[in-house]
């Protein structure tokens, strides 16, 4: 007998909502716990209901779909799934399905949400089995949640990228912005201007900051050198990582850590 799982949607799109619902009532083990219309209501939802599956709409009224995940990624202490969906073309549902958990076009295809929920079935089983492992032969695994970063462009494009595709984040102070150094191009990439340090740290434990103006990966730190960073391949040639004096002991712990 499967578990019976729980599931809350968030999206605005009353018919998108109506064509969902519709198709979940054909699984017995899944149960819909509650639909939010916003960001806001969304996360008092989840916290409330503690869902074991999330519908995620990547367009909200109030806020975008991965800025409200910023907002709960430390706070959710069960084991949630989120799924994105959206009316994105296909070529970015190509590009990044492997790296979320899944995401969906809209409208729901049948097909494609019976796959989706049959991953879903197989990957709380294998979450199940290794939790009757002892804890000290267990391996960490990366949820969702961790292993894609979704960044918003200035015109709010979405970029979604895994941790170790981030070199560090440098604060542009001409143009009032962070930029980020990806591993597979010599130049940033300019990031929304309205995104804070804060936001930035908090979408992966792999980022420290070291100065006002500078959030490193710390998975690329070979060494602490003459108060500067020094990275491994392909960052190796940057050397303007500066640590301030503010950052530098915990910086100094972190790496001692890792």
């Amino acid at each position: 007998m499967k578990n019976i799982y729980k599931i809350v949607i968030i999206d605005d799109d009353e018919l998108a909502i109506d064509n969902l619902v519709f198709e979940l009532k054909m699984y017995a083990h899944i149960k819909v716990e509650g639909i939010a219309k916003n960001g806001v209501t969304g996360k008092r939802l989840i916290f409330k209901t503690m869902p074991d599956l999330v519908f995620l709409d990547v367009e909200l009224p109030d806020m975008k779909g991965p800025e409200l995940l910023s907002l709960i990624r430390h706070d959710v202490s069960w084991n949630m799934q989120v799924v994105f969906y959206t009316a994105y073309n296909k070529y970015m549902l190509d590009a990044i399905r492997g790296s979320a958990f899944d995401y969906l076009l809209k409208p729901i295809d049948k097909n494609e949400l019976s796959k989706m929920l049959k991953r879903f079935d197989e990957k709380t089983m294998e979450e199940q089995q290794t939790q009757n492992i002892p804890f000290h032969v267990q391996l960490r695994s990366l949820s969702p949640l961790e292993q894609t970063i979704i960044l918003p462009s200035p015109t709010n494009d979405l970029q979604f990228l895994r941790p170790e595709n981030i070199g560090f984040f440098k604060y542009n102070s001409e143009h009032k912005q962070w930029e980020v150094y990806l591993n597979n191009t010599s130049t940033p990439t300019a990031l929304k201007k309205n995104l804070t340090a804060d936001q930035l740290l908090s979408s992966s434990p792999s980022f420290v900051q070291i100065h006002q103006s500078y959030i490193i990966n710390i998975n690329y730190l070979v060494m602490i050198k003459d108060k500067k960073c020094v990275f491994y391949p392909p960052f190796e040639h940057i050397r303007d990582l500066q640590i301030s004096k503010l950052y530098m002991k915990k910086l100094q712990e972190r790496f001692l850590m890792f």
